[in-house]
Formats: structure tokens, C-alpha cells, sequence
């Protein structure tokens, strides 16, 4: 994940003089401030790429057996005007997925013309990607059900986005928080909007302070090998923010198990932005009892649906 702030300069000046004092400050702060805008320059062009959320148009589940699909009305599996009629069929079968193409069709298998070839999931190192003109397609593994991601890199919605709705950026919500480390690892149970969940290992809490009062939310990710990923609702939600929850990265703590929580980088999830997402839920213990008021919004473009 991308690293959530830039560390401080470490002052090297013994004796500074109050002017020079504020001078440091406010320069630290602009400095702060431009880079969590870069930041979000940067996610909004991940948003609008290729590999982007804002240009999903379809999530189309597989039936055991055969799901021929295409534009045309008649297949099991029906993508945009903008696909060939008939473009093949995806075959099902206990857990193992394979691909038939018509013909006189040309689909771009792992940027290969093929006509046949086994399918691997996103859960798989060796994910098989598709493509046909516009449209961009994989395969996606959710529990016991396999479905199509079906992109379309010309999508209106890329085009239309250019900004991301959020609350002024304030050093307020840049804030400390202690790592303390369970025993044993727990386990918590994270929901998703098709109404599955999968249990995750949490390694410990991170406990910090808003006006005083103390809070804590439970991270995904060791803190070693990997920075914590987090999933939390709060007092904005569904209001001012978006009702699924917002996600945060936070950076590896150090050897003192300290690090710096950025609610200003707090991010809406795919589902804010497309139908065809299949976003993971806040879990019972991270809907924070205050509001945030740091991160990305939702408005008239999305987080309404």
C-alpha cells in the first residue's frame, strides 16, 4: 500500500526562537497539506486507469455448466450493445472454469488470440484477463460463486468524475495512535454487501484519542510484513460520508508499537462508486461513536445507490 505521510524532519537546532518556531510549523503544515493533495490526485487517477473502479459496468454470476455470453438477448449472460453478438461460453463445472470462443470472434486471452483456454480466478496468482474492443473481463471468486467482472475502459463515469468530493484536509485528523498487540491473534468477522463474511485475523488494537476521549478500531494485516488495512464506519456514515464504511491504510508502527492514523486519506470503497463491486462491510467493532469529519464524501455522482 502506499505510504500513508511523509515523516517530519528531525530538528537538528538546539535553541530555536518562538518566530522561527511558528515559521517551522506553518511550513510543516503546507508542506503536509500538499502532499496528502497530491496523494489525491494520484488516487484519482488510479480511480479513472484500466485497472480502475470507475470503469466496472457489469457483474454477471456463472450458473453451473454452460454460460454462453454476448450482447444478444439470447445468451445466458448479456453484455452491453458494444460486445459482438455471440461472444462464446464460459463452462462451470465443480469449481473449474474453462472458456470457449466463437469463431469468427476475436477475444484477447492474456493478451493472446485464443480460441479456447482454462480460467483462473482473481483468487489465483495466474489470473486469465480478457479483452474485445472496449470491454475488459475476468473471472471473480466470492465464497462458493464465480462471476464476471466486465469492464468498459471507454465508460462515461471516467470522464465525468475529475474531482473527489472530501472535507478540508486538517492536520486535526493526522493523529497518534498506540499498537498493543493481543497474545493471540483473534479472530473478526467482516461482512460484505452479498451478504457473506469471512472471518480475519486481527493482531492486536490501535488505540488513539479524538477531543480527549479515547477510541480504538481493530486492523486487518500483522503490522510487520504488511502496513494495517482498516475498514470503519462512524457518526458520518450514510450522512456526509458513504453508509458502507470508508477504508484507511495505516503504516507499520514502530518499535515502540507507534504510529500515525491519516483520517484525512480516509477513501470511499468501490461501492460507492459501481453496483458491480463486491466491497467488505465495517465490522461491529470499528463503527467508531463519532464523526470523522476528515476523508473522501459522497455526492450527487455517487455513494447514493
Amino acid at each position: 500500500m502506499q505510504k500513508i505521510f511523509n515523516l517530519l524532519a528531525i530538528l537538528t537546532i538546539v535553541i530555536l526562537t518562538m518566530s522561527c518556531q511558528s515559521k517551522n510549523e506553518k511550513f510543516n503544515k503546507e508542506d503536509y497539506i500538499q502532499e496528502v493533495q497530491e496523494w489525491k490526485q494520484q488516487r484519482l487517477e488510479r480511480l479513472k486507469s484500466e485497472n480502475g473502479w470507475l470503469n466496472l459496468v457489469g457483474l454477471y454470476w456463472l450458473e453451473e455448466g454452460q454460460n454462453p455470453f454476448g450482447s444478444n438477448e439470447a445468451n445466458n449472460i448479456v453484455f452491453p450493445e458494444k460486445a459482438p453478438d455471440f461472444i462464446g461460453t464460459i463452462i462451470l463445472y465443480k469449481g473449474n472454469i474453462s472458456v470457449q470462443i466463437n469463431k469468427d470472434v476475436e477475444v484477447f486471452i492474456n493478451d493472446s488470440l485464443l480460441k479456447e483456454h482454462e480460467v483462473y480466478t482473481d483468487m489465483d496468482e495466474n489470473t486469465t484477463y480478457f479483452k474485445s474492443g472496449d470491454l475488459r473481463w475476468y473471472i471473480i471468486k466470492r465464497g462458493d460463486r464465480y462471476g464476471i467482472r466486465l469492464r468498459d475502459i471507454e465508460s462515461p463515469l471516467v470522464s465525468k468524475i475529475n474531482e473527489l468530493p472530501s472535507f478540508p484536509i486538517d492536520t486535526k485528523w493526522r493523529i497518534n495512535a498506540k499498537f498493543e498487540k493481543f497474545e493471540t491473534p483473534k479472530e473478526i468477522a467482516i461482512p460484505n454487501v452479498l451478504g457473506d463474511t469471512e472471518f480475519e485475523k486481527c493482531y492486536g488494537l490501535l488505540k488513539f484519542k479524538i477531543d480527549g476521549n479515547e477510541y480504538s478500531l481493530m486492523p486487518l494485516g500483522d503490522g510487520v510484513n504488511s502496513d494495517f488495512f482498516i475498514i470503519f464506519a462512524d457518526e458520518t456514515s450514510a450522512e456526509e460520508t458513504y453508509g458502507a464504511g470508508r477504508f484507511l491504510s495505516v503504516e507499520k508502527p514502530n518499535q515502540k508499537g507507534i504510529t500515525s492514523i491519516d483520517f484525512n486519506k480516509a477513501t470511499n470503497p468501490p461501492c460507492a462508486f459501481t453496483d458491480f463491486a463486491t466491497c467488505p462491510l465495517p465490522p461491529k467493532e470499528n463503527i467508531l461513536p463519532v464523526k470523522i469529519l476528515a476523508g473522501e464524501k459522497i455526492d450527487e455522482h455517487f455513494g447514493h445507490h
